[in-house]
């Protein structure tokens, strides 16, 4: 795993304590496509479940973890997708 991935990582534990936090970096598939990088970490794929995301929206989870993503979506990051759970939901 590479260094933002582990920024992703972080980040996402310290601020939703997640019970869930699966991240694939998915540049691979990007390759050649606008914003991919050679040393790939540029597309990434988040699955989290937090407690935090009881009762939001869809688009108020996303938006809370692109915030906490912020200064990596100015940067390395070209596009992430996010599923955002609350315990017990279905992924």
């Amino acid at each position: 795993m590479g260094a933002i991935f582990e920024t992703i990582h972080d980040k996402l534990t310290a601020a939703f304590s997640p019970t869930r936090l699966e991240i694939q970096d998915d540049s691979d598939r990007h390759a050649g496509h606008a914003g991919a990088t050679p040393g790939g970490e540029s597309h990434f794929n988040v699955l989290i479940e937090a407690e935090a995301f009881a009762g939001a929206p869809k688009v108020a989870r996303q938006r809370m973890v692109y915030k906490a993503l912020a200064e990596e979506l100015n940067g390395p990051i070209h596009a992430l997708s996010v599923k955002a759970l609350a315990p017990g939901e279905p992924s």
